[in-house]
């Protein structure tokens, strides 16, 4: 009998229309791929321009004499120093910017997003300056404290220091009421809401609010190295511009995409390190 059912389930299965199979789905290409890929075909379209003469070399230096003009900085200098002397000095500056930005921008966020008095007291002040265009107040910053380092890295971290405070602020105000309310319904102190809470929640907007701080520094950096600099990748680039030396205002200005693309790249890893599930929930 067995036998019987076994065959006549056979018999069934063989007369079956065949399954249809899935498609196999083409592998994907990845984001560095397609980056590389367009970044290729930029460099492309430059040195076709320079090389068909579309463009006069006073305008658009090729990539080639841009290549050897970083290497003849690199070895001789520009602007009264090397060009490790420019960077160094420019990352010094950046460097003290950001560590302003954090130190003070996150923990007033922070306060803000957890208290209206603190919200009401600094947001005003913090709105009205962030509407000001850097060159706007930079006189004045100059007046008040000179033509030296100190007004060149308060211009910076004024400019890194909002973005950062506000996205702490919109990190705090983001966490869901009902994650803080389960905490404390489970006996949770206020500083453990806020440790193992608040904080890890607003994580993900704070190291936002970093990297949008530091493409703001670097925006600035040329305004802040245009008075009285005498070192400085803003300070050659001006330089140069003044003797209209093209390539060499390139060159400047691929360092510094560089440089961002270096801080870029670290605060990614940064952020796959320390906020692991972000995009994930």
């Amino acid at each position: 009998m067995s036998l019987a059912l076994e065959t006549n389930e056979t018999l069934r299965d063989a007369d079956a229309p065949p399954r249809p199979q899935k498609p196999r789905r083409a592998p994907r290409t990845g984001t560095a791929v397609i980056s590389t890929v367009t970044l290729a075909a930029l460099i492309g379209l430059w040195f076709a321009a320079s090389q068909l003469g579309l463009v006069s070399p006073l305008f658009l230096p090729s990539p080639l004499e841009v290549l050897h003009q970083l290497q003849s900085i690199a070895i001789d200098g520009y602007a009264e120093g090397t060009l490790t002397d420019h960077i160094l000095a420019s990352a010094g500056r950046i460097g003290a910017a950001l560590a302003f930005g954090i130190v003070l921008g996150i923990p007033l966020g922070l306060a803000m997003g957890l208290n209206r008095w603190a919200r009401g007291i600094f947001g005003v002040p913090i709105d009205l300056y962030w509407g000001l265009p850097p060159l706007a107040y930079l006189p004045l910053l100059i007046i008040w404290l000179g033509i030296g380092e100190a007004s060149k890295i308060l211009l910076l971290s004024l400019a890194t220091f909002a973005p950062i405070c506000y996205a702490a602020q919109a990190g705090v105000r983001s966490v869901p009421v009902e994650r803080i309310n389960a905490a404390r319904s489970l006996g949770a102190t206020p500083l453990q809401v806020f440790f193992t809470i608040v904080f890890p929640s607003a994580l993900p907007e704070i190291l936002t609010g970093v990297r949008i701080a530091i493409g703001a520094s670097l925006s600035t950096l040329v305004a802040a190295e245009l008075i009285a600099a005498r070192s400085g990748l803003g300070y050659m680039i001006m330089s140069a511009a003044n003797f209209l030396a093209t390539d060499v205002v390139f060159v400047g200005l691929v360092v510094i995409a560089a440089f961002a693309f270096i801080l870029t790249t670290l605060m990614k890893w940064a952020e796959r390190r320390l906020v692991p599930w972000k995009g994930k929930i």
